[in-house]
């Protein structure tokens, strides 16, 4: 019998991918199927999904992106040519498509009946789908099996993930399982939902109360709060940072103040880190269009809280 839901995982292990992108195959009754994020234009990974779908008798009718990073959407034009099948992904997404999924629209395929439910955070694009006959979340960026995600502006957005979070846990707490863009199968998916939620509470606090101690820069926020992580990470918790001190300063709780000189070499080590050097050219564009490093940070500011 099919599996009504599969993975197929793409050898693109690496620091932002863990063991590599999920590839999530959906099956119908009928013969019918449904990719869930494609993956990375690696022929081999194209090649296991097509053969995947052959041995399991199985029909591909829709691709689905849940958002435009690179270790998600390049194959799906590949896949497209080999079986036919239409890619579907969110109206404002740049990635090559057919047809644009709209909040609380399905996708039906078969017996199929998969949601798309908007989802802006970790970019502004964003889609999670929820499968109904199994109570399948299948989260792509939003929410990963291990570890937290990466907010990191110009295209994501602090508020808005929270905000996914919270509709998440109000509309599908009760799943039964989250299938994530990277690691493990989630079987608890309210307590997954909870914690991350709770994480970002906490990391806000911790940044709230070391301005509380007097003004500080982002370089400073990162060496104080993440005192005890890889230094490989830091420049990913500057943009963390970042995404943050926008919100907070859009909300008026957090004042910055330009600082009227040139970056040290340490300031820049962190918040424009040359990532050829730290993770190889192979793993760099990734990196970089994770980060937001289109953005670049050069020029120095320093936060303060607001006066009330």
């Amino acid at each position: 019998m099919v599996e009504r839901v599969a993975r197929l995982r793409a050898p693109n292990p690496s620091a932002m991918t863990l063991d590599g992108t999920n590839t999530w195959l959906l099956a119908s009754r009928t013969g019918e199927a449904i990719c869930i994020d494609p993956g990375p234009a690696i022929p081999a990974h194209v090649e296991h999904i097509v053969a995947y779908l052959r041995e399991n008798a199985l029909v591909l009718r829709a691709i689905a992106l849940t958002h435009g990073h690179p270790d998600h959407v390049p194959a799906a034009p590949l896949l497209a040519a080999a079986t036919g099948a239409k890619i579907y992904a969110h109206r404002f997404s740049a990635a090559p498509h057919d047809a644009n999924l709209d909040d609380n629209e399905e996708l039906r395929v078969g017996d199929l009946r998969l949601v798309a439910i908007d989802a802006p955070g970790h970019t502004l694009e964003h889609l999670v789908f929820y499968e109904r006959e199994s109570a399948t979340l299948f989260t792509g960026d939003t929410i990963l099996g291990t570890g937290t995600v990466v907010i990191a502006p110009p295209g994501g957005a602090m508020r808005p993930y929270q905000a996914t979070l919270r509709r998440l846990r109000a509309d599908f707490g009760d799943a039964r399982a989250i299938c994530c863009g990277h690691g493990p199968i989630v079987t608890d998916a309210r307590a997954k939902i909870e914690e991350y939620i709770e994480h970002r509470e906490r990391r806000e606090a911790e940044l709230l109360a070391a301005l509380g101690a007097g003004a500080q820069t982002i370089p400073d926020l990162v060496e104080r709060i993440y005192r005890d992580a890889d230094l490989r990470l830091w420049a990913a918790a500057a943009r963390q940072m970042l995404a943050y001190l926008l919100a907070l300063e859009e909300e008026h709780r957090v004042t910055a103040r330009r600082l009227e000189r040139a970056m040290t070499a340490r300031e820049q080590a962190i918040l424009n880190p040359d990532w050829v050097n730290v993770v190889g050219a192979e793993h760099a564009p990734l990196v970089e269009a994770e980060l937001g490093a289109q953005l670049r940070l050069d020029t120095i500011y320093e936060y303060s809280l607001s006066r009330r």
